[in-house]
């Protein structure tokens, strides 16, 4: 557990969703009121890496398109000023695992909801449902305003 008296961390999931967008917002508003700092996460995967075949893939790429492919949403969502306040992580892996160690220590941790719903959800699970269950700090999920 972080034991330093430094500024709060508010974490954030942001995956190119809507509802991640919101959760940004969120997360900047609320680090505002409590004097804190976001750091904004993205979590990326190898397409196929779980299956039996997959496409020949160049990680390196892959990992700078997610870094460069973030750092445009936050400057589109929050604006440059803003944007540049916000420290970033781009992380290999399962998001839920990677999100729930990120928010270790952290004030709160915010995720987006895409809001599936149904059969779907009950048989997939979801990134949101997973770590309001087993995260060491608060969550909050942000709905977007167009669900």
């Amino acid at each position: 557990m972080d034991t330093d008296v430094s500024e709060p961390r508010v974490v954030v999931g942001v995956d190119g969703s809507q509802s991640s967008y919101e959760a940004l917002r969120w997360a900047v508003r609320h680090a505002g009121q409590i004097g804190g700092t976001v750091e904004a996460v993205a979590v990326w995967e190898l397409p196929g890496l779980y299956g039996w075949s997959g496409p020949a893939v160049d990680m390196q790429v892959d990992e700078e398109e997610t870094r460069q492919k973030m750092s445009q949403e936050l400057a589109d969502v929050l604006g440059a000023e803003a944007a540049g306040s916000v420290r970033t992580h781009v992380v290999h892996g399962n998001a839920a695992d990677v999100l729930l160690r990120a928010a270790e220590g952290a004030e709160v941790l915010v995720v987006g909801s895409r809001g599936r719903g149904g059969f779907a959800r009950a048989l997939l699970g979801s990134v949101s449902q997973h770590v309001s269950q087993h995260a060491s700090c608060p969550v909050v999920i942000v709905r977007s305003q167009e669900q």
